[in-house]
């Protein structure tokens, strides 16, 4: 199995309303949790209670297309609120990811790493030290997991930043930008990803679910092409329908009833009756 480092801050983690779009239910994508591979389910990197929808799952989704018949694990290890400073070669979110990346790595292939950060840093003249902490830490990265060709792909902030909610004080999000550009200029293997068009919850700040899901599309054309993403990509159009078509295998229809039976969705008398029908086709 290939597996997929996701680190960053909020946008990364996930803030997208769950409710907006249609789940991403896939038995060969996974998600770790309490160290074991686990059929991915959103919220999928649960760093706060208010956890939702991130661009890890359609980027799982869409290398699963291309890869029909393997598997993909997705190691959530974002947290919301953190500043490029608390991503430290040293600090405690980098010792977390490394140590979850390579717990990872016991029983999948890590091929990649998705970075998105810097909301925290746009404001206060703090992007002028941004490039010489981020590369550190992307070199870091890469020796300590013994992986130094991994590509590491990099999300810009999104352009509706500095006008409203708790977005407001982000100012200086296209300076932090153009740092990322910079970052995927000099460094190997490092790429970006446009933010173009995307938009935001009524927080101001947070990706809403329907962009996150294009985001996602998004790192993962950088990451199979290995170049930046500068602008909307044409299969972003529908994706999302054209996905929730698709007809779930057994396994998935059995995950998606026995949630809503744990959830309170469904009574126990339903899930029964529902459980033998599926089980009467396997």
């Amino acid at each position: 199995m290939k597996s997929i480092l996701l680190i960053g801050q909020s946008n990364m983690a996930g803030r997208g309303f769950i409710e907006d779009v249609p789940p991403i239910y896939n038995e060969h994508i996974n998600m770790l949790r309490n160290g074991r591979w686990q059929m991915m389910a959103e919220p999928l990197n649960v760093d706060r209670h208010v956890a939702g929808v991130g661009p890890g799952a359609s980027f799982a989704q869409a290398w699963i297309e291309d890869h029909p018949g393997e598997s993909i694990g997705l190691i959530p290890c974002a947290e919301g609120g953190s500043s490029i400073d608390e991503w430290s070669p040293e600090g405690i979110l980098t010792r977390h990811a490394i140590s979850e990346a390579r717990f990872a790595m016991e029983t999948s292939e890590l091929v990649g790493i998705l970075w998105h950060q810097g909301e925290s840093d746009s404001y206060g003249g703090r992007y002028e030290t941004y490039k010489e902490k981020v590369c550190p830490l992307f070199n870091h990265l890469r020796e300590e997991l013994n992986a130094p060709g991994i590509p590491i792909i990099m999300g810009e902030l999104g352009e509706y930043l500095g006008e409203s909610g708790f977005g407001k004080s982000a100012v200086e999000y296209k300076q932090v930008n153009e740092v990322l550009a910079d970052v995927a200029h000099s460094e190997k293997n490092t790429y970006l990803v446009t933010s173009k068009g995307l938009t935001s919850n009524p927080d101001g700040i947070h990706i809403d679910a329907i962009s996150q899901r294009k985001f996602g599309l998004r790192y993962y054309e950088a990451f199979l092409k290995r170049t930046n993403v500068v602008d909307q990509l044409n299969q972003e159009e529908g994706w999302i329908e054209r996905t929730a078509d698709r007809e779930w295998t057994i396994n998935e229809e059995i995950f998606v009833l026995s949630t809503k039976f744990a959830t309170g969705e469904i009574h126990f008398d339903e899930f029964s009756i529902k459980m033998a029908t599926i089980l009467e086709r396997k």
